[in-house]
Formats: C-alpha cells, structure tokens, sequence
C-alpha cells in the first residue's frame, strides 16, 4: 500500500474511533522496531492501534506475528518515554478498513 493511501485509511480510523469517544492521543509514533499508527484512550484503557486497509483482500492477513511483536515493544518505547501513562491499562488494538467497512478488534493476539 502507498502512503496516501495508508494516510488516508488512518484518517478514516481516526474519524470513527472519535464517533465512538476515543480521544487521540497520537498518531504515528515511531521508534527503531516499527511505527504505532494511533494512540488513543477511552475510560481510563490506553489503546495502541494498527491500522491495515485492503481493498480486494482481508487487510488482516497484513498483521504477522512479527509485526505484533514490533508493534509490543514499540508500545515499550512509547510508555517508558510517557510516563504520565504508567498507571492505566493497555490494549493493543487493530482497526479492518475496507471500501465498505471498519472493524475495531480490541486486545489482539496471534
């Protein structure tokens, strides 16, 4: 997927986890392991996004085993420079973005 592309289905994520009161804390946060595409939280739990679109596929299949463990210690990274975070849980998320849907699986594993 190009980055316009990608750009755009965050943005589409980010406009309906705020229809479902999520408050954006950041976007794209980045370290040496791999990027969290949002940041958000929502009664008091701490979500850590990822984002896959696809168009003529399930975008699921885009989330490996590995990118999750990129995606873990990244969330490492981001907490232990956020220290306001320390106390709250955590979910680490993944929002489906089709042409014709989004799909918010909250607190993944492989």
């Amino acid at each position: 997927m190009n980055l316009r592309k990608g750009l755009l289905a965050e943005d589409r994520a980010v406009e309906y986890l705020q229809k479902l009161d999520f408050q954006i804390i950041e976007r794209n946060f980045y370290s040496r392991y791999g990027e969290i595409d949002i940041v958000a939280i929502k009664e008091n739990l701490l979500h850590f996004i990822e984002v896959k679109s696809g168009e003529f596929i399930n975008p699921a299949i885009n989330m490996t085993e590995k990118k999750l463990e990129r995606v873990i210690k990244t969330v490492d990274i981001y907490l232990a420079k956020k220290r306001d975070f320390s106390d709250v849980n955590l979910s680490i998320d993944l929002i489906l973005i089709t042409p014709k849907n989004i799909e918010l699986i909250e607190n993944i594993t492989i």
